[in-house]
C-alpha cells in the first residue's frame, strides 16, 4: 500500500482544528519546562552512568534556561559501550527481521504519543519554531514507518537466486549486518537525523552507540529511551555524551567499530573517514552539507519563486544542510524578483520560537553569531551590498540575527563556495539558464538544488544536468529544503555525501548491510 506521511500541522488545518494543535504544542512546551534541569545519564546496556565532568546544556531561546545536565565522557565509557554493543551483536544479528519490523512500528507509535513533548524539546534545544519542531518529529515517525515498510517489502533482504549451473544447486542472496555502528548526530535535526542513522543500523541487525551533538543531547536521549522501552535490546542501543574530539580519537583507535554514520561538516566528516579506514576498510554513511542553489528563470511564477526561495534560505535560520544559500535569477526578472524578495524578507517575524507567530528563532550558539558577523563583514569588504538585514539583534539572553540578502558580490569571493550555515543568501543576475546551471554546479557540494520555471523543457534540462542528489521544481514550501521520507530520498552527490543511497529512500538500509551468497547442493 502507498506510504502515508505524518504531516500533523497540515492535517489539523485541513480539519479546522488549528487551535487544538497550538494547545497541544503549549502542553509539550510546559512539560519540557517541568523537567528542565534534570541530570541525564550515559546509557550502556542496563546501566545508567554518571561522570564527574558535566555538559550543561542551555537553551538558545533563553541562555539562562538550563535544559539539562549531561555527562562528559573522556572516552573510557564510549569504549565500554562499543564492547557491550559488539557482544550484543552476536545475538541481535540473527534476530528475525519480522521482529525488528514489529519493534520499529511500536517505536513509531510511541514517538507519536510523545509528539508534542519531543517537539517542545527541539524548540528549547535548538530554537526551531513550533511548526518546524513538530515537522521534525513527524519526519522521525515517517522514518520509522517507512523503513519498516521497506524491510518488509524486501522480506528482510533474503532473495532466492533463479539461476542454476548444475542440477540440485540452490543459491540465496542474504544481506547481513556489519556489527557495531557509532552514530554521530548534528544539532540541527537532533531527533530526525539521529533517528534515520540509528534506525538504519538497528533495523538491519546492527548494534549502535549514539553520540549526539553536545548542543542538543536531550532529543537523542529520549530517542534511545524510546527504543529501549518498546523492546530493542538495551545492550544493542547505547548512548554516550562526549566532546567531538573524544569520539574522533575512539574511532581512530578502535577496530571493534564496524562502521560509523555521521552528519555534519565536510571537513570533520572527511577527517573522520580518513582516520577510520586507514587501519581497516570499513563502511561509513556520511552527509556532509551543501552549498545549495535556486535558479529563477524568466518563465517563473515570481510569487511562488519568492516564497520558495525565502523558505529555502531562511527556514531555521539557514542552519540546514539543504538551505538555499545561492540564488541565480535571469536578467529579465532580476529587478522585480529583488524588489519582491526584499519585501518578503523584511516582513520576517524574528523572535522567541515558542510564540506561534515567530518564523525565525535564534541561532544555535555564540559561535554561530560570530560566524554570521564575520560573513557579513567579508561580503561588504569584498564589494557585496547588503540588500536587507546584516545585523545582530541586541538581545541579552538569546542569539537573534536578521535574515540577510547579499547582492553584487564578486564571483571571486569564497562566500560563493563556502557553506555558511547562517541566514545569509547571495543573489546573482544571470543571462540564461545555461549560465545559471554552470554556476549551480561550480561548487564541490551537490546536495540539493531548485528551479522555478513554467517551461517543462527548462525543468527537464535542469534536472538532467544539475549535479545534486535532491532536486525540486517550483517548490513553494522551500526551494531546496523539506525532503520527506518516502517521497524525496535525501542525500548528496560530490562532497555532500558518501554512499549514494539517500535517507528516507528505498535503498538507504543497504548502506548498513553487506551481501552474502549462500549456495547448497542436493
Amino acid at each position: 500500500m502507498p506510504f502515508v506521511n505524518e504531516k500533523t500541522y497540515q492535517k489539523y488545518v485541513q480539519e479546522g482544528r488549528e487551535e487544538e494543535f497550538h494547545s497541544q504544542v503549549e502542553d509539550g512546551l510546559r512539560k519540557v519546562r517541568e523537567e528542565a534541569g534534570s541530570d541525564y545519564p550515559i546509557l550502556i546496556n542496563d546501566r545508567e552512568l554518571k561522570t564527574s565532568s558535566k555538559i550543561v546544556v542551555r537553551s538558545p531561546v533563553d541562555t539562562e534556561f538550563v535544559l539539562g545536565t549531561f555527562q562528559k565522557d573522556d572516552g573510557l565509557l564510549m569504549r565500554n559501550a562499543i564492547k557491550v554493543a559488539r557482544d550484543a551483536f552476536n545475538e541481535w544479528k540473527d534476530s528475525d527481521w519480522r521482529d525488528r519490523v514489529e519493534l520499529t512500528v511500536k517505536a513509531a507509535y510511541e514517538l507519536r504519543r510523545m509528539k508534542y513533548e519531543l517537539a517542545g524539546i527541539i524548540t528549547y534545544e535548538n530554537g526551531k519554531n513550533r511548526y518546524e519542531s513538530v515537522a521534525e518529529v513527524d519526519e522521525t515517525i515517517d522514518y520509522f514507518n517507512y523503513y519498516a515498510q521497506v524491510l518488509e517489502e524486501n522480506r528482510g533482504y533474503v532473495k532466492e537466486m533463479e539461476g542454476r549451473i548444475v542440477k540440485g544447486e540452490n543459491g540465496v542472496s542474504v544481506m547481513r549486518p556489519y556489527g557495531v555502528w557509532v552514530i554521530i548526530s548534528p544539532f540541527n535535526f537532533p531527533l530526525a537525523i539521529t533517528a534515520t542513522m540509528t534506525l538504519g543500523a538497528l533495523i538491519t541487525g546492527n548494534t549502535v552507540v549514539i553520540k549526539p551533538s553536545s548542543d542538543t543531547p536531550l532529543s537523542a536521549f529520549k530517542l534511545a529511551t524510546i527504543l529501549r522501552r518498546v523492546g530493542f535490546p538495551q545492550d544493542a542501543v547505547n548512548y554516550v555524551t562526549a566532546p567531538g574530539e573524544v569520539v574522533s580519537k575512539v574511532l581512530e583507535d578502535s577496530l571493534e567499530v564496524a562502521g560509523f554514520a555521521f552528519t555534519g561538516s565536510r571537513e570533520v566528516g572527511h577527517s573522520l573517514l580518513k582516520s577510520f579506514v586507514s587501519k581497516k576498510p570499513r563502511p561509513a554513511v556520511l552527509e556532509l552539507g551543501g552549498k545549495n542553489a535556486t535558479v529563477i528563470t524568466s518563465k517563473a511564477d515570481l510569487k511562488k519563486a519568492v516564497e520558495g526561495a525565502f523558505r529555502g534560505a531562511f527556514g531555521f535560520g539557514g542552519q540546514k544542510c539543504s538551505a538555499t544559500s545561492r540564488i541565480f535569477v535571469e536578467a529579465s526578472v532580476y529587478q522585480e524578483f529583488l524588489t519582491r524578495f526584499k519585501a518578503k524578507v523584511e516582513s520576517t517575524v524574528i523572535g522567541d520560537p515558542r510564540v506561534r507567530t515567530t518564523f525565525l528563532g535564534p541561532l544555535i550558539n555564540k559561535k554561530a553569531i560570530e560566524k554570521y558577523r564575520r560573513y557579513v563583514d567579508q561580503a561588504v569588504s569584498e564589494g557585496g551590498r547588503i540588500l536587507t538585514g546584516g545585523r545582530v539583534k541586541e538581545e541579552e539572553k538569546t542569539y537573534l540575527v536578521e535574515p540577510t540578502v547579499v547582492i553584487d558580490l564578486p564571483y571571486t569571493s569564497s562566500l560563493w563556495r563556502t557553506e555558511l550555515f547562517v541566514p545569509i543568501v547571495l543573489i546573482k543576475e544571470v543571462q540564461n539558464l545555461k549560465e545559471a546551471l554552470r554556476l549551480v554546479n561550480d561548487v564541490d557540494y551537490g546536495l540539493t538544488a531548485g528551479i522555478f520555471s513554467s517551461d517543462r523543457e527548462e525543468i527537464k534540462y535542469f534536472f538532467n544536468n544539475v549535479e545534486a542528489g535532491v532536486v525540486y521544481a517550483n517548490r513553494e514550501s522551500g526551494s531546496t529544503t523539506g525532503a520527506m521520507p518516502g517521497v524525496q530520498p535525501f542525500g548528496g552527490w560530490k562532497d555532500s555525501g558518501w554512499t549514494g543511497r539517500n535517507a528516507g529512500g528505498p535503498y538507504y538500509l543497504l548502506s548498513f548491510l553487506r551481501e552474502q551468497a549462500r549456495t547448497t547442493y542436493e
